[in-house]
């Protein structure tokens, strides 16, 4: 008796009377074959690690001709565990039922158990008789993943190692994620959304390896003084145990660290019990850090290491590879695609992420040919991490407490001589694009486009500067309601114009983009904080966005866009993390018929990619339409215009450094 999936509605009654007649007709039909016997044990109680090898060929079902065929689909499941697809069929189910730990979800209407126990799953398939079994396994990329995670030990009983004095302050979440990476071998990846605590998370679990000290943290250079500052905090450890390499030192330390030049004429000793360098240090001080032999490495912000190509990834990949313990914390590890993971992952499992190709074909497809630049398989990459390598808790998961972010967009109205420059701009663009349409030459093509490019990077610095005087005058209107506030902008000429306004308005503000020294940023951060009469912080979305708590202020807003998702949620939660009590509102000033438009939607496209990849949903930049201002009229003509550029085309970092 053979049925589809949407026929298959019996009630728990005539299941078990289906699975008696099944199980008696097996025992008749082995009876006759006296040459084959079920060598499977039927413990359901076994939780070892069974077999560390991939169902190889020799296990799988053996084709015999003229039985009828049966097939059945092994995934992996949003829970972590191996999921059995299949129409029923009495053999199917009883052979399933041999499985350890093997359970019906009822509602879903699949079979789940967990990873460790499909070698045994594969096993009993291939002892089935009187039926040929077809098995959809799982991809051979995630099986090897599979077989690694299975193999690493299982360290959650060291969690009784932790200080009592850190494991008490711990939110439940927080120690969650340290039994989380105690279990996974103290190899993972926390992908927390931002303003949830990883960094404390990551020193707890060090507090539980302490015979494994000393560690090494690669992190952001602005966040060197942070880290220093936490360890300091929670560990209770002498601060001159403590050493930051900085490229140069100059400022004071009142926190007593051990400071140490990367540009000495000697050699660099890193004999610190935590020992804290940025990126950007790493290639120069590779061979001693891989002399030094960290058994534990922490890289915070690991998409840092998201660009194959550069020579801090390649510089601190052997590191983290080497390190018995590595801990990545990233709360955006891939900013624009799939292919940014790579590295990382690499990085935790080298044995399993050794190939581009062979990820890149299985979850970054849909780009240009040879570019692992598109998204596939979501659903199965976003399961596979989570089983094996991430964990990844969202604010509306364990934080019902932290109040609801709200975006709204805020269209400024802009004067027509501002805009005199961008329209020009635009219709030069549009003599371009109409002459790579009609050119037959692939070096003349390669020639304009070449054009393109930097006519669209000058588009938005120009659009920069034609919206300043609306950003200046709603800022205004910020003031003079009196609430603290945070202003992201992204060109230098922007940051500076809305500087020099709120000084003008007399304003107290920080301010903090490239240029300011990082020994100066905690110092400004904690007179925003502390002080009332500190109203507002201008920031430069890519200095300012990353590892700053700025919960004093409940208003976020956008003078400029930034072309990466994760930049602009980075900085959204600056002021949207643990500690801010007020509901967090983020306005987004955008300037119809500028380059706004293009970056919004190419925002959109990439959270969708992302979400689907990190969270098993699709994610957008969700904003409140109750106090939306209207889009000018000339935006669906402008929207014609431009819907034809290419989110390639507008990467104008490869022009405009960010500050």
């Amino acid at each position: 008796m053979e049925l589809e999936d949407d026929e298959w509605e019996f009630s728990v009654e005539e299941l078990d009377s289906l699975e008696r007649e099944a199980l008696h007709k097996i025992s008749q039909q082995q009876s006759h074959c006296n040459n084959h016997t079920n060598s499977i044990p039927q413990s359901s109680s076994s939780t070892k690690v069974e077999s560390l090898r991939l169902p190889g060929e020799n296990l799988m079902p053996k084709v015999m001709p003229g039985l009828p065929k049966l097939s059945i689909k092994f995934f992996l499941h949003a829970s972590g565990n191996v999921a059995a697809q299949f129409p029923y069929h009495p053999a199917l189910v009883a052979a399933i039922h041999k499985v350890p730990k093997a359970t019906w979800n009822a509602k879903e209407r699949l079979w789940i158990f967990p990873i460790y126990c499909l070698s045994s799953a594969t096993k009993i398939l291939h002892d089935i008789s009187g039926v040929n079994i077809e098995v959809e396994n799982l991809d051979p990329l995630v099986q090897r993943a599979i077989v690694v995670a299975s193999s690493i030990q299982d360290l959650r009983d060291w969690y009784s190692r932790m200080p009592d004095c850190i494991e008490s302050k711990l939110l439940p979440f927080q120690r969650d994620g340290v039994r989380f990476v105690l279990q996974h071998g103290g190899r993972v990846l926390i992908a927390d959304e931002m303003g949830l605590g990883k960094t404390l998370q990551a020193i707890a679990v060090t507090s539980c390896i302490r015979d494994s000290w000393p560690v090494l943290v690669l992190t952001p250079s602005s966040l060197r003084l942070h880290w220093a500052s936490m360890i300091h905090q929670w560990l209770n450890i002498p601060s001159s145990d403590i050493l930051v390499v900085l490229s140069q030192w100059s400022g004071s330390n009142r926190g007593g660290f051990n400071m140490v030049s990367s540009n000495s004429k000697c050699n660099v000793h890193l004999d610190g019990l935590f020992n804290i360098i940025s990126y950007d240090v790493v290639p120069k001080l590779q061979d001693i850090l891989i002399a030094t032999k960290f058994k534990v490495v922490i890289a915070d912000e690991s998409h840092f290491l998201k660009n194959s190509q550069a020579k801090r990834t390649t510089a601190a990949l052997p590191i983290i590879k080497k390190a018995q313990y590595a801990i990545l914390l990233s709360g955006t590890p891939a900013l624009s695609r799939p292919i940014e993971l790579f590295k990382q992952l690499e990085a935790l499992y080298p044995d399993v992420y050794k190939n581009i190709h062979e990820y890149g074909n299985r979850y970054c497809r849909g780009g240009v040919y040879g570019v692992y630049q598109g998204a596939s398989n979501h659903e199965e990459l976003h399961n596979l991490m989570k089983a094996t390598v991430m964990i990844r808790r969202l604010k509306k998961d364990v934080l019902s407490e932290l109040p609801v972010k709200r975006r709204q967009q805020v269209f400024l109205e802009l004067a027509e001589k501002d805009m005199k420059k961008v329209n020009a701009l635009f219709r030069e663009l549009e003599v371009i694009k109409g002459k790579i349409k009609e050119c037959k030459s692939k070096e003349e093509v390669e020639l304009l486009k070449f054009s393109e490019k930097n006519l669209i990077n000058k588009i938005y610095t120009d659009s920069a500067e034609a919206k300043i005087p609306a950003v200046l005058d709603y800022l205004g209107t910020v003031i003079e309601a009196g609430c603290k506030f945070l202003v992201f902008a992204h060109h230098q000429t922007m940051i500076d114009s809305i500087h020099e306004f709120l000084r003008k308005k007399k304003v107290d503000c920080i301010r903090i983009d490239g240029s300011t020294p990082p020994a100066s940023r905690q110092a400004l951060v904690n007179d925003f904080q502390e002080k009332d009469a500190m109203k507002a912080a201008v920031l430069s979305i890519k200095a300012g966005g990353v590892g700053l708590t700025l919960t004093a202020a409940s208003t976020v807003i956008f003078a400029e866009l930034s072309w990466t998702p994760g930049d602009l949620i980075q900085a959204e939660d600056r002021a949207h993390r643990i500690g801010q009590v007020s509901s967090v509102n983020v306005y987004y000033l955008l300037a119809a018929d500028t380059v706004d438009d293009i970056i919004w939607d190419v925002v959109q496209s990439k959270l969708e990619n992302l979400g689907q990849v990190l969270d098993g949903q699709e994610d957008t930049m969700d904003v409140s339409t109750s106090q939306m201002t209207a889009r000018q009229k000339t935006l669906d003509t402008y929207m014609k215009r431009c819907s034809n550029i290419d989110d390639s085309e507008c990467q104008s970092k490869l022009k405009f450094p960010r500050h």
